[in-house]
Formats: structure tokens, sequence, C-alpha cells
């Protein structure tokens, strides 16, 4: 059962990361433990700026990036619907897995690997109507 459902839609340009970071800190953020809202609003910051970056890239600044938040008692679920070329998400974190230390000196790569340390769940798939989805879920803890 999902208690709360947040979603936006912003254009494929990394200034729009203000408007999902407001949308994530003004509407989600209070509904999670602190700790845990920093490390979903990170994994957030880091999808979003992946799409603008690497799955839009070469794509109008008005392509849209649709992002969708569940909230239950004891998890939460980021979805971000993208329109590029699909990539093959278990693979890439597969070869990070076998150099995980040096993915964190290289320019590039470190997302992925972060994005996957920062979640409990990170899935991605194309779905029928030529958008993927990148899933991030993260268990929620209530501190005591």
């Amino acid at each position: 059962m999902i208690a709360d459902h947040f979603q936006l839609e912003v254009r494929s340009e990394i200034t729009a990361l203000q408007q999902v970071l407001y949308w994530f800190e003004n509407f989600i953020m209070p509904l999670l433990p602190q700790q845990q809202g920093w490390q979903c609003e990170l994994a957030l910051t880091e999808a979003f700026t992946n799409v603008v970056r690497h799955a839009h890239r070469g794509l109008p600044s008005n392509t849209p990036i649709e992002l969708e938040v569940d909230i239950d008692r004891d998890s939460l679920e980021m979805r971000i619907w993208d329109c590029g070329i699909p990539f093959d998400l278990p693979l890439h974190l597969q070869n990070l897995d076998g150099d995980r230390l040096a993915s964190w000196e290289k320019e590039g790569g470190r997302g992925l690997d972060l994005l996957d340390r920062l979640t409990d769940e990170l899935y991605y798939f194309r779905a029928g109507d030529r958008r993927n989805c990148l899933v991030m879920r993260k268990k929620i803890v209530v501190e005591t």
C-alpha cells in the first residue's frame, strides 16, 4: 500500500536540478528520517544529472524527465523516466564490482557506483512507450 505518491516533470537541463531539489526537500524529505533523506536526495541528484548528461545527451532541452516517488511505511521508491538510448545497468554494475576502488579514481563511472551504494535495490528497464526507467528503492528505518 502506497501512503504517499509524488510526481514531477522537468526539462532536460542541468539547471532544472534546482526545481528537483526544491520538490524533494519540501515535499518528500520531511517524511523521511534525516540520514535516509540525505542519502535519497544524493541518489536522486546523481541519477538526475546522469540523465541530463548521458541519457539525454544530444536531445533537445525540452525533452521531459519525469520523476516519481512513492513512500510507504517502510520503504521509498524513486523512479526517473528518460527518453534516451537504453543501457545495460547490470553489465555496468558488474564491471564496477571488479574495480570499485579504481572507479572512484576515474573521472567518470562513479555515479552508478554511488547509486548502488546508496540504495537497497537498483534496476533499470525499457518501457513499452520507448522510455527508460531507473528505479531506486530504499528501506526506511525509523530511528528511535
